[in-house]
């Protein structure tokens, strides 16, 4: 591991949005940055020097998310005025429209095949789409409050959603159903993310701190707080050894996850820092704010070259492999009991105290338990149910599909019913219009009426 070398720097700035930037994404091959605002445009930055932007309009409200499509052929938005559409990131800026959400949709994201879209709405519910029919799939409805964000874990197999309920869940994409339920938070979470190899998620919300959960074992790893106001997002750098944080109260903060402690505080927004983003490699990230501009910074805290490290991990003869459903304990849905305020670190590894930074710690009582005091719950292996009645098997079999059958029954109901919706809308637009009209030619005629007696 490399030593601490320089801060991080500022290295440009963009100026284009109207009003405030609420999301940012880097393309795959580090060239374009995307970004959304409350003007309802999305603009892509290319950042070649001197390059043009691209501005999209088509929403017709506050754009609430934006990101690249994995292979970055594509780019998707979401907004309050409750539609999702896939860009292409070119001059002609042509865009489909997906509908089906009944409120506004807080989030969009790819899966990391780009063949599914998972999207969180105010309408509780989390919704998945297939890019390739351009169609929606299935709902996951098991929030009770409005849902801020949803993603997909990197293997593609876990879904993580949270929001106004407090909680924090994860569903399984092959059976549908919520397999675990984190709701230590004590306000909203309006953000939440896996690291790059899937083991922990981690979100963010109104109560300006930061957890993270390894998904394996259902612990609490980390708990920050050192943010004075509401996180509105957070980043994990792709190595997994840092995370940038954005918040209202003006400041992106960059926390090191292996030492766990904060080790820089970003000043540059005028106002609240909305969205933060790392680029694929980690060398340079972005942040936007309700100042409507988007800063760009160099990386600058770690000299690894990340990408070259990410790939002799893959060329392991024994990788990490991905969390696997049977490593995740209890299946069923369970609240979590709420936490100590204590910050509580978890370390895998024996770790070495890097170099001095100007920046202090926070003042935090930490608690760092090493690999030798952590004994792993037992694990149990899906073949276990190899031993199950055939006739149980065939009727758990009957049930899974008609289950299917009903969410497929239902989703083409919401469609229908956002689609009576905007057409009641429309006519009671028109009749107000015609009621108008009558009434201009009623007094019309009475005019003349009058005038000609």
């Amino acid at each position: 591991m490399a030593s601490v070398l320089e801060d991080p720097s500022l290295d440009r700035h963009f100026r284009g949005h109207k009003g405030a930037v609420t999301c940012l994404d880097f393309s795959p091959n580090r060239k374009q940055l995307a970004s959304g605002s409350v003007d309802k445009s999305v603009m892509i930055w290319n950042l070649a020097p001197k390059a043009r932007a691209y501005r999209f309009v088509g929403h017709s409200d506050a754009v609430t998310a934006v990101q690249f499509c994995p292979f970055g052929k594509l780019v998707a938005s979401c907004s309050k005025d409750r539609s999702v559409r896939l860009w292409t990131p070119s001059m002609k800026g042509e865009s489909t429209v997906f509908r089906a959400h009944s409120a506004p949709v807080r989030s969009v994201s790819f899966s990391h095949d780009a063949l599914r879209l998972v999207t969180a709405s105010d309408d509780r519910s989390v919704k998945v789409w297939s890019v390739q029919r351009r169609c929606f799939l299935y709902s996951l409805n098991q929030h009770t409050n409005w849902v801020h964000c949803a993603r997909f874990s990197p293997d593609g197999r876990l879904i993580a959603s949270c929001g106004d309920d407090r909680s924090v869940r994860l569903w399984d994409t092959s059976t549908k159903l919520c397999i675990n339920v984190f709701s230590s938070c004590t306000g909203p979470v309006t953000s939440v993310d896996f690291n790059s190899s899937g083991t922990c998620v981690a979100a963010s919300g109104s109560d300006s701190s930061l957890r993270i959960w390894d998904i394996r074992t259902n612990k609490l790893l980390q708990h920050y707080q050192v943010h004075s106001a509401e996180i509105h997002s957070f980043s994990f750098h792709p190595s997994n050894n840092f995370l940038l944080s954005a918040s209202a109260d003006g400041t992106v903060k960059v926390v090191d996850l292996l030492e766990g402690r904060l080790i820089y505080t970003l000043h540059g927004h005028q106002g609240e820092v909305l969205s933060v983003a790392f680029c694929r490699t980690g060398e340079t990230f972005a942040s936007g704010g309700t100042d409507a501009q988007v800063l760009l910074w160099r990386t600058n805290f770690d000299r690894v070259c990340y990408q070259e490290m990410l790939l002799q991990h893959n060329r392991r003869a024994t990788p990490d492999p991905a969390p696997h459903l049977s490593d995740i304990h209890p299946r069923m849905p369970h609240q979590h009991q709420p936490e100590s305020t204590n910050i509580q670190v978890t370390h895998l590894r024996d770790i070495h105290p890097r170099m001095p930074h100007q920046h202090q710690p926070e003042s935090t009582n930490i608690q760092v338990t090493h690999l030798s005091d952590i004994h792993p719950p037992p694990t149990h292996r899906l073949d276990v149910l190899s031993g199950h009645p055939l006739a149980l098997r065939s009727t758990l079999n009957h049930i899974v599909k008609q289950l299917d059958i009903l969410t497929q029954t239902v989703s083409v109901l919401e469609e229908r019913l956002t689609f009576t919706e905007d057409n009641l809308k429309t006519c009671l637009v028109n009749q107000s219009h015609l009621n108008l009209d009558q009434r201009v030619c009623a007094f019309t005629f009475q005019t003349l009426s009058f005038c000609l007696f």
